[in-house]
């Protein structure tokens, strides 16, 4: 049956195809931009949901904003495989990140379909909605409702202009009260599988086209104030200031002190906001956004600890508040085994030479949210100098093809399907 499924060639075509089609939806010119709830997000989960029907499953756009496909499988009550990304980009972002796991989900779907290849259980994919969590302080929103963790307190999460997001998702079309229905029953998901781009150099270097997942970092995330007092640029001695924004460039640098003071942890200071960002003002007050991420636990936790007696140290040598809020936190999550030899042995069945190279996630994904309730697996595909979340984001056709096709051979490796 599988010498009937498209080639890695046809599939790379229709992956960049369809890709195409659906990142003309974007909120700014010229650019890729797709918030969650925006217009261009809503676009796109039509756009999405149009393709799931051509590909033959029973599609529509759940409460959360996420859009939702089933093909149901020949055994009933059988639990289901769900393939899945998200369709929200940062701002300015990149062609692939999240977008090419949900187009690879429906065109697998497709050719299986095509073939004529039934399942012994029912097929789904999934385009997320909020996973990269710019427009509001969220984690994971949209997965987190499927995993029945969703946070009510969310809803009155607001965006920079004051949207709240419980009415940023009355606008979209989505219903608030219906969330909680999303949840997915206790064994209901026997396997979650995510194509994503690495975001990172990994693969590249070793000239892999894809690799298996082994676990996903942990990370956390808070937003930082600092309060000290305004006064004149002209008029207010150095040594008297009490200026925010240096206090919280002092603690940026620390931040970054202790990420690097640890092994394959990582520190950013991705905002930061002066009040009352006037030019002739010395800053009253400073927002800031830190997120740290390490590969276990404990690492995280004493980073956490690091970062508040410096963070504290400094805002008391200077003479200034400090206030630390933090809003979404994650521990490490390890791959199901018998799902990375699922893939592994979807990389074998395709026929190639390829290594099946295990490799761990520095980066969240939906999987993380998945894995409260399903055995959850995610393939990883090279990408352009590990570019991410940029423009200059890049991958090519051939590897594309090639993951989708061992996305396909993964399927039938888990429906028991010989070669």
């Amino acid at each position: 049956m599988t010498q009937m499924l498209p080639s890695a060639v046809v599939l790379g075509a229709r992956a960049f195809a369809a890709l195409a089609g659906l990142n003309r939806f974007s909120d700014e010119p010229g650019k890729l931009t797709r918030l969650y709830l925006s217009p261009a997000h809503k676009q796109a989960a039509e756009w999405v949901k149009g393709a799931m029907e051509v590909a033959g499953l029973a599609a529509f756009i759940d409460a959360a904003g996420s859009v939702q496909g089933r093909r149901e499988g020949t055994v009933p009550g059988a639990p289901a495989v769900l393939i899945g990304s998200h369709i929200d980009t940062v701002k300015d972002g990149g062609r692939f990140d999240g977008n090419l796991g949900v187009v690879a989900g429906i065109l697998a779907a497709q050719a299986l379909r095509d073939a004529g290849i039934s399942l012994p259980f029912p097929l789904e994919v999934i385009g997320f909605g909020d996973e990269e969590n710019v427009r509001f302080p969220t984690h994971l929103s949209t997965s987190e409702a499927l995993a029945g963790a969703y946070d009510p307190a969310w809803l009155e999460a607001r965006d920079s202009e004051g949207v709240k997001l419980g009415e940023a998702l009355v606008a979209f079309g989505g219903n608030p009260a219906g969330i909680a229905a999303l949840a997915r029953k206790p064994g209901s998901i026997q396997a979650y599988l995510e194509v994503h781009i690495e975001q990172g150099p990994v693969l590249e270097a070793e000239n892999e086209a894809v690799g298996i997942v082994t676990a996903i970092n942990a990370q956390s995330r808070a937003q930082v104030r600092v309060t000290g007092e305004a006064g004149h640029a002209g008029t207010v001695p150095m040594a008297l200031r009490k200026d925010a924004l240096t206090a919280a460039a002092e603690m940026a640098l620390a931040l970054e002190q202790i990420a690097g003071a640890h092994e394959l942890a990582v520190g950013t200071v991705g905002v930061l906001r002066p009040e009352p960002g006037a030019t002739n003002v010395v800053p009253g007050a400073a927002e800031f956004t830190i997120d740290f991420r390490a590969p276990q636990d404990a690492t995280l936790a004493s980073m956490d600890t690091e970062i508040r007696k410096r963070f504290a140290e400094i805002a008391q040598r200077r003479g200034v508040g400090l206030e630390i809020i933090p809003y979404a936190r994650a521990a490490a999550v390890p791959m199901a085994p018998k799902l990375q030899d699922a893939f592994a042995a979807g990389i074998a069945r395709t026929g190639s030479n390829l290594a099946g190279r295990r490799l761990p996630s520095g980066a969240g994904h939906d999987a993380m949210a998945i894995a409260q309730v399903a055995p959850v697996a995610m393939l990883f595909v090279r990408n352009e100098k590990g570019i991410s979340h940029s423009p200059l984001e890049n991958m090519t056709e051939a590897d594309a093809g090639i993951a989708i096709r061992v996305l396909i051979e993964t399927i039938l490796e888990l429906a028991g399907h010989s070669q």
